[in-house]
């Protein structure tokens, strides 16, 4: 896959790459990708694709939480490994699991993402109005979003999973989603994540941190 630069998606970047709300941050990122395979995806997909193939061999319609029926469409096995591929390029260093991050997809709508947004983003867009005079913030996103992947036309997959197993989570973190918006016509995939961060708990762990080197500083003058 390869990202993909669009100026829509920069200027939202630029705001939400760190909006200060006193005790609380939030932070959020948009990134585009073509979902055309390059470097090692065409092998990682390969891998990816047996791996899914493998689960439905081991895996019964009698079970609920099987997803079977969905995966033994192929055009569900592709876009599912569009999305995993897109997370391995997100973060490259981070394992994901094919029938673990399948577990972990849950297909949307707009609707519920919007609820989504104006429940978690209220205090974000009011800063967003504040700093940028004219459209609300969700308006910005959902024209900057319709101009790379055409709304109309996009799938919408939010991915939850385990709290520790999630590398999007970072220190002190309050709540975090996670949204894909596929358009199988264009190959084309846009990750949008979102997170609000205690203030309280950053500088606890830096004040932490300060004094475990303060320390370490008297240990070096010691004669051990």
């Amino acid at each position: 896959m390869k990202f993909l630069e669009y100026t829509p998606l920069d200027r939202i970047n630029d705001f939400l790459r760190h909006v200060n709300l006193g005790e609380r941050t939030i932070k959020g990122c948009l990134e585009a990708y073509s979902c055309k395979h390059t470097g090692t995806d065409k092998k990682l997909s390969l891998s990816l694709e047996h791996e899914i193939l493998d689960y439905l061999g081991k895996s019964s319609d009698t079970d609920s939480s099987s997803p079977v029926e969905v995966l033994s469409c192929r055009s569900s096995r592709k876009t599912l490994i569009y999305l995993i591929l897109a997370l391995y390029h997100i973060y490259p260093d981070y394992d994901f699991s094919a029938v673990k991050a399948h577990q972990f997809f849950t297909e949307e709508c707009w609707d519920s993402f919007k609820q989504i947004f104006d429940t978690y983003m209220f205090e974000a867009s009011k800063e967003w109005i504040e700093a940028n005079e004219g459209s609300p913030l969700l308006e910005t996103l959902y024209k900057a979003l319709d101009e790379v992947v055409k709304l109309a036309e996009c799938e919408i997959y939010s991915y939850n999973p385990d709290s520790d197993a999630d590398p999007f989570l970072e220190r002190g973190a309050i709540w975090s989603f996670n949204f894909f918006f596929y358009n199988r016509k264009l190959k084309r995939v846009v990750n949008f994540r979102f997170s609000c961060l205690s203030n309280l708990v950053a500088e606890e762990f830096l004040t932490d941190e300060l004094c475990y080197e303060e320390d370490g500083e008297i240990f070096d003058d010691m004669d051990m």
